[in-house]
């Protein structure tokens, strides 16, 4: 996988942060939070961050599946401290999304995380409902602006 852009390392270009508590359980025999306990971190953030939509997916006759998942661990993260998560919405399409994620922990970034979702079902062939398009296009993930 390809380094993260500079850009994405940054909590300020993040519209969303959520905290998580790493949990003893976590660890493994290194001492450090884990590559599945962070993509548990990870998809805990995820959750959060689609309830800003305000609807859940089966009121819209359609489901949101993970169509894909990528990581870049940055540097190690360790128990007890809590990993604060920022995301915000890369690309939107007709029926798929991309949810890019940072994480930190003590002021320094550990992973990044980048979720392709997409919708399926009878009610996917409309595209998004306009008040969910809206919310997405609010909380875009950004690079700063040139000066």
């Amino acid at each position: 996988m390809a380094k993260p852009e500079a850009w994405r390392l940054e909590a300020k270009n993040y519209p969303i942060s959520m905290s998580v508590q790493t949990r003893f359980g976590d660890l493994d025999p290194l001492g450090h939070v884990n590559n599945v306990a962070m993509a548990g971190i990870f998809e805990t953030a995820r959750i959060h961050f689609h309830r800003l939509f305000g609807k859940h997916p089966a009121d819209l006759g359609v489901r949101w599946l993970v169509a894909a998942v990528s990581l870049n661990y940055i540097e190690e993260a360790h128990f007890p401290y809590d990993v604060l998560v920022h995301s915000g919405i890369g690309r939107i399409g007709t029926t798929s999304w991309q949810l890019l994620s940072v994480a930190f922990q003590q002021g320094q970034c550990v992973a990044t995380c980048e979720t392709v979702m997409v919708m399926k079902g009878s009610g996917a062939s409309n595209g998004f409902d306009p008040a969910i398009r809206d919310i997405m296009e609010r909380n875009l993930a950004r690079p700063p602006a040139h000066t």
